[in-house]
C-alpha cells in the first residue's frame, strides 16, 4: 500500500525532470512544489471500531511517494512520523530518497543501526547519482538498504558498491509519460550482470515508454510497461 503523509517537492536533480507527481498535479491547476500535510498524514495508526488497525500487520507501505522523505519543508512533521513507523514494527516501510545526504541529520534518537522494519532505497538515474548517493547510503546505519536507477538515463556501473554486500537489491526501470527519455535494455542487462557476479537481487520493473531493444525504440504503452519488463524474466533472488 503507499502512505503519503506529505504532498509535494521540489525537483533536485535529472531523474526529477518529468516527475509523474508533477504530472499529474499540473492536471488540476495543482501547483506541486507546495508541501502540505496531506489528511492521511496519520493513516497507518488509525484503529477502527474494534480498536484494531485498520492497516493490518505484514504489509509492505511505500512511504512519501508524492514526495520525499527527507524533503526540507517536512522537517518538523517527520519524528512524528518516525514514532508512527515505531509503533508499527509488523509493516515494513519502504522509502524511497533523492536526498540521502539529509537523512544522518534527521532520525530518531533509538535509530541505532537502523529500524528493521524499514527499507532505505536512494535513488541513482545516472552515474553522477550514483557517485554521490552511494557512497552516503553506505556510510549510513540502515538495516536494509537498496538502490533504485529509476529512470534509468545511461548505463550506469556500480560494481565496487555492490562488492561491499551492503546493498540488498537493485531496482531498473525506464521513465513513463509523453515526454520520456529512453531507455535501453543494454544497460538494463548490464546492471543485471553486475547484480548477478555480485550475489545482489535485482529487479526489472518497467521498460518505460520509449524502449530501445536491439537498436530499435518500441514505443510502450503505460498500461503494459510492468508487465513487458516481467516478460524479459531477467530478475534475481538472493538472500
Amino acid at each position: 500500500m503507499i502512505w503519503n503523509p506529505w504532498h509535494g517537492c521540489h525537483k533536485k536533480s535529472a531523474g526529477c525532470q518529468n516527475c509523474y507527481m508533477f504530472r499529474r498535479d499540473s492536471l488540476y491547476n495543482k501547483d506541486s512544489t507546495i508541501i502540505t500535510k496531506t489528511k492521511y498524514f496519520d493513516l497507518i495508526i488509525r484503529k477502527n471500531k474494534k480498536g484494531e488497525f485498520k492497516i493490518p500487520d505484514n504489509n509492505i507501505v511505500y512511504t512519501c511517494m508524492t514526495s520525499d522523505f527527507f524533503i526540507e519543508q517536512a522537517d518538523s512533521w517527520r519524528e512524528e512520523i518516525w514514532q508512527m513507523i515505531k509503533e508499527r514494527p509488523n509493516l515494513t516501510f519502504y522509502i524511497i530518497t533523492k536526498r540521502i545526504e539529509r537523512m544522518a541529520n534527521h532520525l530518531p534518537k533509538d535509530w541505532q543501526k537502523g529500524y528493521k522494519n524499514v527499507i532505505i532505497c536512494a535513488t541513482c538515474e545516472n552515474q553522477q547519482m550514483a557517485n554521490e548517493r552511494i557512497p552516503i547510503l553506505l556510510k549510513l546505519p540502515i538495516s536494509k538498504r537498496e538502490i533504485i536507477c529509476e529512470p534509468m538515463l545511461e548505463e550506469i556501473h556500480i560494481e565496487s558498491f555492490l562488492k561491499t554486500k551492503l546493498i540488498n537489491k537493485v531496482i531498473c526501470g525506464g521513465e513513463s509519460g509523453t515526454k520520456a527519455r529512453p531507455c535501453n535494455y543494454n544497460w538494463i542487462l548490464n546492471m543485471h550482470q553486475q547484480c548477478l557476479q555480485n550475489h545482489v537481487s535485482f529487479y526489472f520493473k518497467q521498460t518505460g515508454a520509449n524502449f530501445i531493444k536491439n537498436n530499435k525504440v518500441y514505443k510502450i504503452a503505460r498500461k503494459d510497461q510492468l508487465s513487458q519488463a516481467n516478460k524479459a524474466n531477467i530478475n534475481l533472488e538472493f538472500n
